[in-house]
C-alpha cells in the first residue's frame, strides 16, 4: 500500500449488511463524490463488492452490477455521473494499465472505485479516502476510512 498521508480517520462500524448499505447512501449524498477515487482493501470476503453495490445503487444505477474481476473495469453512468469500478485483484503487469486506457479513465472526470488497488499500486493516483475492510463476527465488519486528500476530509465529514 503507498503510504500517502493520512489527513484524517474514522473507524465505523458494520455490524451487518444494512449498516453497509446506509454508510453508502450516506457517502453516496455527498456531492464531493461525483470526481473522488476511492480504494477498497479487504481480504477475500470481507465485503468490497457489497459495498460498491451499495453505493451504486444509492447513486442510482439500475440493473446488474457485476464485479469486475476479470473485466478489470466496469464503467456505469448515471444522471451525468460517469462511475468506474475497479477490480486489480488479478492486474500482474503494467503494460496492462496502458493497454486497458487507464491512464485515461484516472484522468477523466467521474467517480473511480477500486478494490485490491495494491496490485496497481505504483499506477495510480492518492485515493481521496480508502477504506480498510477487516471482518469481525458473523456478518460484522470494522472500516478504517482514511481522508489522503481535501477532498476526502470533505467525505469524511
Amino acid at each position: 500500500m503507498r503510504h500517502a498521508s493520512i489527513l484524517g480517520t474514522r473507524i465505523v462500524a458494520w455490524p451487518d449488511e444494512a449498516a453497509c448499505a446506509t454508510f453508502a447512501q450516506g457517502l453516496a449524498a455527498r456531492p464531493a463524490l461525483r470526481d473522488a477515487y476511492l480504494e477498497l482493501h479487504g481480504a477475500l470476503g470481507a465485503g468490497k463488492t457489497t459495498f460498491v453495490r451499495h453505493l451504486l445503487r444509492a447513486l442510482g444505477v439500475q440493473g446488474r452490477i457485476k464485479s469486475p474481476s476479470y473485466a478489470v473495469v466496469e464503467p456505469y453512468e448515471v444522471d451525468g455521473l460517469a462511475i468506474s469500478h475497479c477490480d486489480f485483484y488479478r492486474f500482474e503487469d503494467a503494460r496492462e494499465w496502458e493497454d486497458a486506457g487507464l491512464r485515461d479513465l484516472f484522468a477523466a472526470p467521474g467517480l473511480k472505485l477500486a478494490e485490491w488497488p495494491q496490485q496497481a499500486a505504483a499506477l495510480l493516483p492518492v485515493p481521496d479516502l480508502r477504506l480498510l475492510i477487516e471482518v469481525g463476527d458473523d456478518e460484522a465488519r470494522r472500516v478504517e476510512v482514511q481522508a489522503c486528500t481535501a477532498r476526502g476530509l470533505e467525505l469524511l465529514r
